[in-house]
């Protein structure tokens, strides 16, 4: 069984593009994880002038990473991934957006396992800011497989 950390490191990501500092809990049913945005990530240079706000597209990758990837690296801990020989596609998402995340913010995903079937993940994801205020949620569906597949 992977430890908590490890999954962290079987990430197929890397800065600037890596939204997961931290897991704080994973079972078979459910994943939680945190990431602080930095006032200097590439995307608020232009989003929106001198008001930086975290585009939506970056809230809905950083649940996808915590909620999704990472929780289905927990799920599919196989030889495969633990050589890092393994592929992921997010197949669709449904989010709402219902507040802003601005640089210097810590959020939290939540994320519960919905099914999980021929390697196609699907979860209800949540984040919350560090005032426990919901910021944004959804459904999230991808697929993670061996390489060798």
């Amino acid at each position: 069984m992977l430890i908590i950390n490890d999954i962290i490191e079987k990430l197929p990501y890397t800065n600037p593009f890596l939204f997961v500092d931290k897991i704080n809990m994973v079972s078979a049913d459910a994943i939680e994880g945190c990431y602080s945005f930095k006032k200097d990530e590439f995307f608020y240079k232009g989003h929106f002038k001198e008001h930086p706000v975290t585009p939506g597209v970056i809230l809905t990758e950083c649940c996808a990473q915590i909620g999704l990837v990472c929780l289905g690296i927990h799920l599919l801990n196989t030889e495969e991934l633990n050589t890092g020989n393994f592929q992921v596609a997010l197949s669709s998402s449904e989010m709402q957006f219902l507040l802003p995340v601005f640089p210097q913010e810590t959020v939290t995903v939540r994320s519960s396992k919905l099914f999980f079937r021929f390697n196609k993940l699907k979860c209800e994801v949540k984040m919350y800011n560090q005032q426990a205020q919901l910021v944004c949620k959804g459904v999230l569906s991808g697929m993670i497989k061996s390489s060798n597949i």
